[in-house]
């Protein structure tokens, strides 16, 4: 019965990732139509190193990205720090804090916040187009609150809720979205992982403040009208993702594991990402992947800044009386055109 219910879940877990690989459907035509797109940018150099493939094996404070269930493995304490430049050139910077606190013996409490700066900008207007009025700052954050709890040693689940905020000039806007993922994991030595996220599910947004206000004088009178403007609502862009990873131990010293991960997007192109991760003796971990969508390799007919391929290493570094505490530092690259890619850089501690 128990091997029968493995080889369905496998079954299940695979025909997503073969079917999106051969449509890559998703939906175009709504492209640009969602808001709080910066609930689209994986914050974590470690799983940014390899593109996200890794959903379905993610553990630690960096779930709170991929697929919440992934918390669940915290083993006491875990925190977490990442500081990217987004689209290297551009001025974008992007810094993210995450810590994970186990409760019980199963259950595990995140808490994450990510703030995107943008630096000062100009204020120009058609009778000012070079500047000189003084400049406005446009911001972007988001507060996620989650937990996770391991139902079984295979199986894990979370749920998290996120607040989200961004504000230009005298305009802001708030929202709030949920995320759900669960993870099972099976195999001899727990190398077999599949994993499925439901993310940013949540009301419509829309902006509102001074900025959208408009003063003037009526027609042959001095009488002053104020007309305030209504902004179109937008939807947060939800998504879907599945998961599958394998992990091969090679010897005690040497680790190899393959892992993809299929997204259907709500409001753009179904992407596909592949990637592999070399661990030796658990400490030096190297690892790359490639995002797949419809004609990213066409510079005609790419619709994302991301050209595909990514890397990145971490190297961990154990201490504590019985070794169980770790210090790491992580590196990602991720490929872009235009722009000199995204580079991000991150520390984390479990003890």
């Amino acid at each position: 019965m128990m091997r029968t219910m493995k080889r369905t879940l496998a079954i299940l877990a695979v025909l997503p990732l073969w079917a999106g690989a051969s449509v890559m459907a998703g939906n175009p035509d709504r492209a640009g139509s969602a808001g709080a797109t910066q609930l689209l940018i994986n914050p974590w150099s470690r799983s940014a190193g390899w593109g996200m493939a890794n959903s379905a094996s993610l553990r630690g404070v960096e779930s709170m990205y991929g697929n919440v269930a992934g918390l669940s493995r915290v083993n006491r304490t875990e925190l977490m720090f990442s500081s990217t430049q987004w689209l290297s050139g551009s001025g974008v910077n992007i810094n993210s804090i995450g810590v994970g606190q186990k409760l019980g013996s199963s259950g595990v409490l995140g808490i994450s916040a990510t703030t995107l700066s943008f630096g000062d900008i100009d204020v120009r207007t058609y009778d000012n187009p070079e500047g000189g009025r003084g400049t406005y700052r446009p911001s972007m954050s988001n507060i996620g609150l989650a937990y996770s709890k391991s139902f079984s040693t295979s199986i894990h689940g979370g749920i998290l809720l996120r607040v989200i905020s961004e504000s230009i000039a005298n305009v802001r806007t708030s929202g709030v979205c949920f995320d759900a993922g669960i993870q099972y994991v099976t195999g001899e030595k727990e190398n077999l992982h599949f994993g499925i996220a439901l993310k940013n599910v949540g009301p419509a947004m829309a902006f509102s403040g001074d900025g959208l206000s408009v003063q003037g004088l009526l027609i042959n009178g001095s009488d002053q009208l104020s007309l305030e403007q209504r902004s179109q609502a937008f939807e947060v862009p939800s998504l879907l993702n599945i998961g599958l990873a394998y992990d091969w131990h090679i010897s005690e010293m040497h680790r190899l594991s393959f892992a993809g991960t299929f997204i259907s997007n709500s409001f753009t192109k179904d992407q596909g990402i592949i990637g592999v991760e070399y661990a030796f003796r658990k400490m030096l971990h190297l690892r790359g992947g490639f995002l797949y969508e419809d004609g990213i390799t066409s510079d005609t007919e790419r619709t994302t800044v991301l050209t595909g391929p990514s890397a990145g290493i971490s190297v961990d570094l154990p201490f504590g009386a019985e070794k169980k505490s770790a210090f790491a530092v992580d590196y990602s690259y991720r490929s872009t055109n235009p722009f000199a890619g995204i580079h991000s850089v991150g520390v984390r501690i479990s003890f």
